[in-house]
């Protein structure tokens, strides 16, 4: 099994404001980071650009970002996000993101070679809020190993 990674993230402000051209300037090493790192499968761009800056899957929100990827095992994502110059990234978060109350990242194990839909993702991350962290839908902090399948 591989493991999907799904957060969302509303800006402070649209791209082109001042305010968060920092974040759509280094946006592209990031990711550049994220593909080259040991145990990345995929991630969800969109079809004009190397990112999924212009993806609205909540049409009543446009400033809501969304991430999606795939990776091979909790600890190569986790060595990703906290472990590379992302974490750098992360710690500004603040200056271009408006926090949320609720859960915005969510982990869940897919069979190798399966891609999981931005729908499947909103899904998850809908099954965390209501339920808390299970093995359909997870934190990094309350993960659950993959279930056998058959």
């Amino acid at each position: 099994m591989h493991l999907a990674l799904f957060n969302i993230g509303r800006m402070v402000a649209p791209k082109g404001d001042p305010r968060v051209a920092e974040f759509y300037a280094e946006l592209d090493r990031i990711n550049a980071i994220a593909d080259d790192s040991p145990g990345f499968v995929w991630r969800l761009v969109d079809e004009d650009s190397n990112d999924a800056t212009s993806v609205r899957p909540y049409e009543n929100d446009p400033d809501m970002l969304v991430n999606l990827s795939v990776w091979e095992s909790r600890e190569s994502m986790f060595n990703y996000v906290y472990r590379s110059p992302h974490m750098d990234f992360l710690r500004r978060r603040r200056e271009w993101f408006i926090p949320i109350k609720e859960a915005i990242t969510v982990l869940w194990w897919v069979p190798i070679g399966a891609t999981p839909s931005l729908a499947e993702a909103i899904d998850r991350l809908d099954h965390l809020r209501a339920h808390g962290p299970t093995a359909h839908a997870f934190t990094f902090r309350n993960a659950f190993e993959p279930q056998p399948t058959g």
